[in-house]
């Protein structure tokens, strides 16, 4: 990592990620996590059976998320975590099982090590933040 440029400082965690195109294969590994675990089978059913339109707003949401372009706005309009999610049932399982499919994702990326680290770190707070039941 450039220390010149933390992670989390201006876009150094959308360069760390590769940019779109390695935000892309992340959410891509992250979504066949979720078809192949068997610990995410409930939070896959939550997602309708095409995952098109869930791979894209996760990409273009990392991408304005960890510093790059706000593709997301552009597309789908402003977002707030809680409320997008607030028709789900999300309990301390969901939320595990979501950064379990996370971390399997993150483990298949050629990512730093430190990426990695400060990413599950990092992902912790909106996967809460989507937590709406003990």
């Amino acid at each position: 990592m450039n220390m010149n440029e933390p992670y989390g400082s201006g876009d150094a965690s959308y360069k760390a990620a590769g940019e779109y195109d390695g935000i892309k294969k992340l959410v891509d590994a992250f979504y066949s996590a979720m078809e192949s675990l068997e610990e995410a089978k409930k939070i896959r059913n939550m997602h309708s059976a095409n995952l098109e339109e869930s791979r894209d707003k996760l990409t273009r949401f990392l991408c304005g998320w960890l510093g790059g372009p706000k593709l997301y706005s552009e597309k789908y309009g402003s977002i707030r975590i809680p409320v997008a999610h607030r028709h789900l049932e999300i309990g301390t399982s969901e939320r595990d099982a979501w950064l379990k499919c996370m971390k399997t994702a993150l483990e298949t990326q050629p990512y730093e090590d430190d990426f990695k680290e400060y990413l599950m770190k990092q992902l912790y707070v909106p996967a809460e933040r989507s937590r709406n039941k003990d």
